[in-house]
């Protein structure tokens, strides 16, 4: 499995891009093993990873992100464990931690050797790290699916909805106190789906209540909040912040304040 993943990134010249690849190898690894768990009977997987793994986003991502959608079976210390073993007997070299002290809960998946055996680091020691997060107490009203998901390995997902993916997408962009690049473009690519896509209101409604105070927000008024943050966004730095990760870096071009008023509509 090892020579698998290093086997993906030979001949890519771009370090940043062969460095995307390996990670998300290891990505796709994780999930098979918490399919291989059952951690998708309670677990719902989220966020932008979830949109490219489900709907060919083009761009990579760092973490991956799930919501507790069921108490039944919620097993993440044991779930990460069998992550460690099923790497180990692939012939990675990694080291697990979890802390489940909080409402999220986070933990990390770092692998030794493979960055330097890729050619990515002169440091034998140097790790490639993954972020795993659970959200314990998410706001309701999501809807899941389910399906299975064939990109270097293969397994079953229970995951969010298009509108509810958009719907968490919406309120990332609304209230992060920084903006970040990964929400601007992912928000460029829902917004151009056609048909258009409706996000899941009530669940974006209840998170802006979670987050900021019942009823100061609403969700409705989805297009007149993101504007709001439009007007003061830094549209070079959220380029220059999100170009690493696309499969075409220079799609960040794409980003500016006229593209994403047109697109709000």
């Amino acid at each position: 499995m090892k020579e698998e993943a290093l086997a993906l990134v030979r001949g890519v010249s771009d370090p940043a891009q062969a460095l995307n690849r390996l990670r998300e190898y290891l990505q796709a690894f994780v999930l098979r093993s918490f399919h291989e768990s059952e951690a998708f009977r309670p677990l719902a997987f989220v966020g932008g990873t979830a949109l490219r793994f489900l709907h060919g986003l083009p761009r990579f991502s760092e973490d991956l992100d799930f919501s507790l959608v069921s108490g039944d079976g919620y097993a993440g210390k044991v779930w990460m464990a069998k992550v460690k073993r099923d790497l180990t007997l692939a012939g990675f070299d990694p080291e697990v931690t979890w802390n489940d002290r909080k409402v999220v809960h986070a933990g990390w998946v770092r692998v030794a050797g493979v960055l330097h055996e890729a050619g990515l680091s002169t440091m034998p020691s140097e790790k490639l790290a993954i972020k795993v997060e659970i959200d314990t107490q998410p706001p309701v009203g999501a809807r899941c699916e389910r399906r299975v998901v064939t990109r270097y390995v293969t397994f079953l997902l229970q995951h969010y909805d298009l509108p509810s993916l958009l719907a968490g997408k919406l309120h990332a962009a609304i209230t992060r106190k920084y903006a970040k690049g990964r929400d601007w473009y992912d928000l460029i690519w829902y917004l151009s789906q056609r048909p258009p896509l409706i996000p899941n209101l009530s669940l974006l409604q209840k998170a802006l209540d979670q987050t900021q105070g019942a009823d100061r927000l609403d969700a409705s008024s989805w297009k007149g909040l993101v504007r709001e943050r439009l007007m003061a966004l830094n549209i070079q730095g959220v380029r220059d912040d999100v170009s690493p990760f696309l499969e075409r870096p220079q799609d960040a071009a794409l980003m500016t304040h006229e593209n994403l008023e047109a697109l709000l509509g």
